[in-house]
């Protein structure tokens, strides 16, 4: 049976479809998807708003992911920018615009790993806008949150620490990976049916990654530390900030690189930073893959993105549950090296219209 393309579907066929998925409300939800508008009743706390697109060909390629992990991402990026301002996200609204050729499975699959990213944050689909597309596809979410203390880059104060709440680099050695894969790994699926992958080729132990037709040194590569990267990558998990919200004076999420991202605190700080190299987590998975892909995890971990994890500064009175890496100066940004040699920083990482990693 021929599977049913976007076009064949139609708009509001589609739109009664994503309406029945997502149809369980809140009492605080009066008007959901259907209408004009979604009508929220409100409550004391603050309100935060947040949007984020995501390009075909800029930040995703479908040659490289499934469209369930495609949804999935779509939903856990935006959910991260809530976490950073100290907030609880809640409500969702999605903009999509998709190629009229698509097929309905593809649809389907990217909706399902929207409603996995759903339940994994306790969201509600509340709703959005839908259109054709003539060549890529264009995503966007706006998530609405709530916050009874939020966070912003410009508190930071000198002698704050500097702390990170999880390894650094893992995502865009996933990324590395994934370019020279050169095909979408189904890691949402179970071990089983991803067994049956007529593109990845596992040894009985589960232990060694072969994928047809890809530039990957196979020897030496462990399916679990492979994998571990590739989820980082494909299906990141936002950082819930609650625990360090009353201690940090400032935060945001390393979405483009540890040192861009710290620059930007700094800059709305008006203050300087010192990092110590040797203090930078960095997991024994990344070490071991970009030892095979002749790549520095240091340099993965300072300057790639995409790892969504907090960085966020806190008095050093404080007592914190994170990583401490660094100290708020007044003026001088510099990276400290075991010998005590120290090395001036710049914003290096992704930036849209500047230097691309």
């Amino acid at each position: 049976m021929p599977t049913l393309k976007l076009s064949q579907i139609g708009e509001l066929t589609l739109l009664e479809q994503i309406r029945k998925k997502f149809k369980k409300y809140p009492p605080n939800i009066l008007v959901g998807i259907g209408d004009d508008a979604a009508l929220i009743k409100h409550t004391n706390e603050n309100l935060l708003v947040t949007t984020d697109m995501m390009v075909e060909g800029v930040h995703f390629n479908m040659d490289f992911m499934t469209p369930f992990q495609l949804g999935f991402k779509l939903v856990s990026v935006n959910v991260s920018d809530i976490y950073a301002m100290g907030g609880k996200p809640k409500f969702l609204l999605l903009n999509i615009a998709m190629r009229r050729n698509m097929d309905k499975k593809t649809i389907d699959s990217f909706f399902d790993g929207v409603q996995e990213a759903m339940k994994l944050y306790s969201l509600f689909l509340v709703g959005g806008d839908l259109s054709a597309s003539h060549k890529d596809m264009t995503l966007s979410a706006t998530l609405i949150g709530y916050a009874k203390k939020y966070l912003k880059r410009s508190g930071a104060k000198q002698g704050d620490r500097i702390y990170v709440t999880g390894n650094l680099g893992d995502s865009s050695c996933g990324l590395e990976l994934l370019k020279r894969i050169k095909r979408p790994i189904p890691i949402e699926l179970s071990k089983e049916r991803r067994a049956k992958s007529k593109d990845l080729r596992i040894n009985s132990n589960d232990t060694v990654l072969y994928a047809t037709r890809s530039k990957l040194p196979a020897k030496g590569l462990k399916w679990n530390d492979v994998e571990l990267l590739l989820r980082r990558h494909l299906m990141p998990v936002a950082k819930d900030s609650k625990k360090f919200v009353r201690s940090a004076t400032s935060m945001l999420d390393i979405s483009d690189g540890l040192l861009i991202d710290l620059s930007r605190i700094c800059d709305e700080s008006r203050v300087g930073a010192r990092i110590y190299i040797n203090n930078i987590p960095i997991s024994s998975e990344l070490k071991r893959v970009a030892s095979c892909l002749g790549m520095s995890p240091v340099k993965l971990a300072l300057s790639g993105g995409e790892d969504y994890e907090m960085l966020f500064t806190a008095p050093s009175s404080k007592k914190v549950n994170a990583i401490y890496i660094g100290d708020i100066t007044e003026s001088e940004r510099v990276i400290v090296y075991p010998s005590g040699r120290k090395r001036a920083f710049s914003a290096e990482g992704y930036q849209h219209f500047g230097f691309h990693r």
